[in-house]
C-alpha cells in the first residue's frame, strides 16, 4: 500500500487530488495539508511514502518544506523518508529547479490528466523513474543552465567508479528515459537496466534517479541540449 500526503493551499486541489488517489487500489491518503509547515508536521507524524507538495504555499513554501523533509530523510533513524513529488502550475517554475536540486523525486503539472497523477505517484513511490511528461526533457536541460546554489546538491564522488555501460545508462537516465526505454535503446533486459540503475545510485551515493539526472548534467557527463 502506497501512503500519500497532499499539501496544497487550494482546498479544491488538495481535496480533489485526495479523493482521486484514495479511490485507487493500493493507494491510501494519510493526510491533507494547507501549507508547508502543516505538511512537514503531518509527514513527521504519518510517515507517508509520497508527499505531493505544491510549490507555492503560505507559512512555509513547498521548497523549504521539501528541504526539511529531505533533511529528515537523511536523518537519524536510518529509515527511508518520503519521496517528494512537486506540484506546479508552471512547467518552468524556478522553484522546481531548486526542488530537484534539493533532492525531490519529480514534479507534475497540476493540470495533468488524472491517470498521469496516479501513475506519477506509483512511479515515485517505486523510485523507478524521474517523471517524464512532455516538458521534462526541456525542464532538465533548462534548469541545469542555472547557477547552482551553494550546497543544494551533494557533491558525491566522481563518476570514475562507473563502468562504461553504467555511464551509458546514466546518460539515458539524464535524458528522461524510463527503464523500459533504456532497455530498448541498449537492447538489454529491463531487469538488467534496473540492476545498472541501482549500482549507479549506490556508487555515486545518490538518493534516486532525480539526483542522478542532476549529477549527470552538473558533472558534465551530459550537456544540456545535446
Amino acid at each position: 500500500m502506497i501512503s500519500c500526503l497532499i499539501a496544497d493551499d487550494q482546498a479544491m486541489v488538495r481535496e480533489g487530488f485526495g479523493a482521486l488517489l484514495a479511490a485507487q487500489p493500493g493507494i491510501a491518503v494519510v493526510g491533507l495539508a494547507a501549507d508547508g509547515a502543516e505538511a512537514v508536521r503531518l509527514a513527521r507524524q504519518t510517515r507517508p511514502d509520497v508527499v505531493l507538495m505544491d510549490v507555492r504555499m503560505p507559512v512555509l513554501d513547498g521548497l523549504q518544506a521539501t528541504r526539511e523533509l529531505l533533511a529528515d530523510r537523511d536523518g537519524r533513524d536510518g529509515r527511508d523518508g518520503p519521496k517528494v513529488l512537486m506540484l506546479t502550475t508552471f512547467d518552468l517554475d524556478e522553484y522546481v529547479y531548486e526542488a530537484l536540486r534539493a533532492g525531490a523525486s519529480g514534479f507534475l503539472l497540476k493540470d495533468a490528466p488524472a491517470a498521469e497523477l496516479v501513475h506519477a505517484v506509483r512511479v515515485v513511490a517505486a523510485g523507478d523513474a524521474l517523471l517524464a511528461p512532455s516538458v521534462t526533457r526541456r525542464l532538465i536541460a533548462d534548469f541545469t543552465k542555472r547557477p547552482r546554489a551553494h550546497g543544494t546538491v551533494p557533491a558525491g564522488p566522481p563518476r570514475s567508479p562507473l563502468t562504461p555501460r553504467e555511464e551509458e545508462v546514466l546518460t539515458l537516465i539524464a535524458r528522461g528515459m524510463s527503464n523500459a526505454e533504456i532497455s530498448d535503446t541498449l537492447v538489454i533486459a529491463e531487469q538488467t537496466t534496473k540492476t545498472h540503475v541501482g549500482r549507479i545510485l549506490m556508487k555515486l551515493q545518490l538518493r534516486d534517479r532525480a539526483q542522478a539526472v542532476v549529477f549527470a548534467y552538473e558533472s558534465g557527463l551530459v550537456t544540456p541540449g545535446e
